[in-house]
């Protein structure tokens, strides 16, 4: 008995070892996906960062430089960025959605509630962001399911590949789960520069991006997720309505921003239209410079090119310009043509005469 007892510890050693390795090919995270744990390098950020794993979570979307940003928020309140994932596919142009179909990814500040998040997602994870919004309603646009999801594949949804999916649906679950009612995602054209909007100064989607820009400098002020509200067909930020339902469609109520936060946006927006007029102009002055070098340049290239010869100004059957046609060659006069006669029966000669009087002739 005591002989075989150490055989008896390495077949059982075997067979853990063996129904371990088995589950681990059978189930790569411990569970269904949508269960799976934040990944333990993002819980050290958060640790570092001083955020836990259930604090609130904030996203932005930004279409031009494909990239959705997780932030959370801190001990102290404040929101910082914990990472920063590639959009793998989106689909449409810079601009708002604006009807079902347009295959247009949405622009805009939306709602995710736990019910809109999908653990059995045909995209691997998803969730919904909450488009149509009541800005969007207002205008009459139209669309539905419009997700974050995996699978790289969009049809005016923000795609992601399976990793980031995941890893982003775990960050909203855990909020969620930790007592977060809903979180915010707002999807920009770009990032809010002055670099980018004196870039796209011209684009007819400018005055909508401008309402973009407000709500985008209220979290760049505060590091806060502002409170968005919809009234007058308009976007407003951290607006107090003492107690009053804005509606989307109707006039505002009065309503007040808090000092500080209306102050810092006020004066960062000014400062940015300063720097965005002054590369407006320096763009215009480009612009304008380097038509007038097209234009010596082609100039130059004319005068320097061979002028065309006369036969080609002929081929053409017009004058090459600064080429004369040859003049035509002078016409000489001949003396007209005769009627053929024939000629009139002459004289005999003198042979001839010899050669009849000859006898052999």
């Amino acid at each position: 008995m005591t002989a075989r007892r150490p055989n008896t510890l390495l077949r059982a050693a075997a067979l853990l070892l063996a129904a371990t390795l088995l589950a681990g090919c059978q189930d790569d995270g411990g569970g269904p996906k949508a269960l799976a744990p934040v990944p333990p390098k993002l819980v050290a950020k958060m640790d570092k960062l001083g955020m836990s794993e259930t604090s609130p979570v904030y996203m932005r979307v930004f279409k031009e430089e494909s990239e959705l940003e997780v932030w959370k928020q801190r001990k102290d309140g404040q929101y910082a960025l914990l990472v920063s994932y590639p959009i793998c596919k989106w689909s449409g142009k810079l601009g708002p959605k604006i009807k079902e179909g347009d295959r247009q990814a949405p622009e805009g500040f939306y709602t995710v509630t736990p019910g809109q998040m999908n653990p059995n997602s045909s995209y691997y994870l998803s969730f919904n962001i909450g488009y149509p919004n009541a800005y969007d309603r207002a205008y009459g646009r139209t669309g539905s399911n419009l997700m974050v999801h995996g699978a790289c594949s969009s049809a005016g949804c923000y795609s992601m590949t399976d990793q980031a999916a995941g890893e982003i649906y775990s960050l909203a679950r855990d909020a969620l789960r930790g007592g977060q009612r809903a979180f915010e995602v707002h999807a920009f054209p770009f990032k809010m520069t002055a670099e980018n909007l004196a870039r796209h100064a011209d684009d007819p989607n400018m005055p909508f991006w401008q309402r973009l820009r407000e709500g985008y400098n209220h979290f760049e002020v505060t590091r806060k997720v502002p409170a968005v509200s919809v009234c007058g067909k308009d976007y407003k930020f951290d607006a107090d309505f003492a107690g009053k339902t804005p509606s989307a469609a109707a006039p505002c109520p009065a309503y007040t921003v808090p000092e500080w936060i209306e102050a810092g946006v006020k004066q960062k927006q000014a400062a940015e239209d300063i720097e965005i007029a002054a590369l407006v102009e320096k763009a215009k002055e480009k612009a304008v410079a380097d038509a007038k070098k097209a234009a010596e340049e082609a100039e130059r290239a004319q005068a320097s090119a061979p002028a065309p010869g006369p036969e080609l100004a002929v081929v053409k059957g017009e004058p090459a310009p600064g080429v004369p046609l040859p003049a035509p060659s002078p016409v000489r006069a001949t003396a007209p043509v005769q009627a053929y006669q024939p000629a009139a029966p002459q004289e005999p000669g003198l042979l001839e005469r010899l050669k009849r009087r000859l006898p052999w002739g």
